[in-house]
C-alpha cells in the first residue's frame, strides 16, 4: 500500500509541475520582445473573458492585431472594465510585440481609448 501511495504522489507531482510550466509559458512574457512599441488603430472587438481580456485592433497599414491585456483582475484594477471600449473606438497600445515577426500579437502594458489611459502593467511601462 505504501508503494502505491508513493507512486500516486510522484505522478501527481509530475502532473503539477507540467501544468505549472505550461501556465507559466502561457502567462509569461518570454514570447514577447523586450522593447516596447506603440500600436495605433481602431477596436474591432473587445473580449473580456479569461484567461486574458483581449482587443482586436485594426491598423491602417498592417491589418488586425490581437492585443492581450492582463488577467481579468489585473485589467479591472487598471480601470478597464466591461463597457470601457467598443467597436470603432480609436486606441493606442503601448506593449511588447510577439517575437515571431509574422505574428500580429502584442501584450499591452498601457492602452489609451478615446483619450482615457489604462495602465494594465504600470510597473512594466518603459516610457511615459
Amino acid at each position: 500500500m505504501h508503494v502505491m501511495g508513493s507512486k500516486r504522489m510522484a505522478i501527481g507531482a509530475i502532473l503539477a509541475v507540467a501544468l505549472a510550466t505550461g501556465a507559466a509559458a502561457h502567462h509569461g512574457w518570454s514570447w514577447a520582445e523586450g522593447e516596447q512599441t506603440e500600436l495605433r488603430g481602431t477596436i474591432e472587438k473587445v473580449t473580456m473573458g479569461g484567461p486574458h481580456p483581449t482587443l482586436d485592433v485594426a491598423t491602417a497599414s498592417d491589418g488586425v492585431w490581437l492585443v492581450e491585456l492582463g488577467n481579468p483582475r489585473q485589467t479591472e484594477r487598471s480601470g478597464f472594465v466591461e463597457g470601457s471600449a467598443k467597436k470603432g473606438d480609436p486606441v493606442v497600445v503601448l506593449g511588447n510585440r510577439s517575437l515571431k515577426a509574422d505574428e500580429k500579437r502584442m501584450k499591452a502594458v498601457r492602452i489609451t481609448v478615446a483619450d482615457k489611459r489604462y495602465d494594465i502593467y504600470p510597473e512594466r511601462i518603459q516610457t511615459n
